[in-house]
């Protein structure tokens, strides 16, 4: 197996999300354990997104031009015969089909992240970490594997390795984890950690986000207010300590959704964007979590009701802990990177590789 790096093509702002980008890391991260050099060449707000992307032993470079743009695709073009890059990884929630068309002439193996079908996707790897929507629902050309569903969902180490920490329920008194997701697109942290703090049935509320939420002041100060029932975390030590702690989760339907699900916690979900939907749908389907719908019809009375009626059931909790361990095993990375080697290995795209490499 040769060592040829890796490049991903990805961006974390606030008006493309950050959860894209977040995937991306996850990726790399199962890719440095297989000791495959990874570049992203991305464009970062805040700053400090920069330091978590070096942390985990990658290499960044800043994009100059917006992804998609054909300024863009000259300058990834570039970057890929410079690095000798031995596959692409494009993640973003709007890309066109000549865009990722260019991309697959390069000779570099094209791997896509998406969960919004449209346009038609080419020859390379196409990935849906989410439960939703189905392969009937993308268009793509021969020679495009496509890789979705639970046995892809993207489970980061700290968060698997609690598996065997919550085969059992913890002791009382209840802790509940609200845990929104990589954007919080409609601001629902704080409105839902006030609801929750008015149950004087939950003992501890912890709420675990990203260091750069938009909701961290106001939250900090809600801490202040209420320093033996709320903490607020963000480094993953802490968020995995109180995930093998919790009770029961609020999530969004989102991939952090399918990460407490493969851990075997019980969730209500509030679902925030509208590609989440389906995501949320299976996971109510397969018992594993409870939908409570879109976010904004969801009210204060209905939410603290369903909390309520949750915590007093401890057998549904019981079962909704099996089935979401059942669903996510939380082998997903390990499953991309064998994909990834495997395509890599094919003569044809072994051919290709050494011809970009000379």
């Amino acid at each position: 197996m040769n060592r040829l790096p890796i490049l991903f093509r990805c961006d974390g702002l606030n008006d493309v999300g950050y959860e894209a980008f977040y995937q991306c890391l996850t990726f790399a991260a199962a890719l440095q354990r297989r000791r495959r050099p990874t570049y992203f060449l991305s464009t970062l707000r805040p700053d400090t997104l920069i330091g978590a992307v070096q942390r985990g032993g990658n290499n960044w470079r800043s994009a100059e031009f917006q992804t998609g743009s054909s300024e863009d695709l000259d300058a990834t073009l570039r970057t890929i015969r410079e690095l000798q890059a031995a596959a692409v990884v494009v993640a973003h929630p709007h890309i066109s089909a000549d865009y990722l068309s260019e991309l697959s002439k390069s000779g570099a193996l094209l791997i896509v992240f998406n969960s919004l079908p449209g346009g038609r996707f080419p020859k390379g790897l196409l990935v849906n970490p989410l439960l939703g929507p189905s392969r009937d629902s993308y268009l793509f050309d021969y020679g495009c594997q496509v890789l979705m569903g639970a046995r892809y969902s993207l489970v980061r180490p700290f968060i698997r390795r609690m598996r065997p920490v919550r085969a059992q329920e913890p002791p009382a008194p209840f802790r509940v984890l609200l845990a929104l997701g990589d954007d919080d697109s409609r601001s629902q942290n704080v409105q839902r950690c006030r609801e929750l703090l008015a149950i004087t049935r939950i003992e501890k509320i912890d709420v675990a986000l990203r260091p750069h939420a938009e909701a961290m002041p106001e939250l900090l100060a809600l801490k202040e207010e209420h320093p033996d029932r709320l903490d607020v975390v963000v480094e993953p030590a802490d968020i995995s300590l109180r995930v093998g702690r919790c009770h029961a989760a609020v999530t969004s339907g989102d991939g952090w959704s399918l990460e407490l699900a493969c851990v075997g916690v019980p969730q209500l979900l509030l679902v925030q964007s509208p590609h989440h939907l389906l995501n949320a749908q299976r996971l109510d389907d397969e018992g594993a979590a409870i939908n409570l719908g879109d976010c904004v019809s969801v009210s204060a009375s209905q939410f603290r009701q369903a909390i309520q009626q949750l915590l007093s059931e401890p057998r549904e909790r019981a079962l909704m802990s099996r089935n979401g361990r059942k669903l996510i095993d939380g082998r997903g990375p390990d499953r991309l990177v064998n994909a990834l080697e495997i395509m890599l290995a094919q003569p044809q795209r072994a051919a290709e590789v050494e011809r970009i490499a000379a």
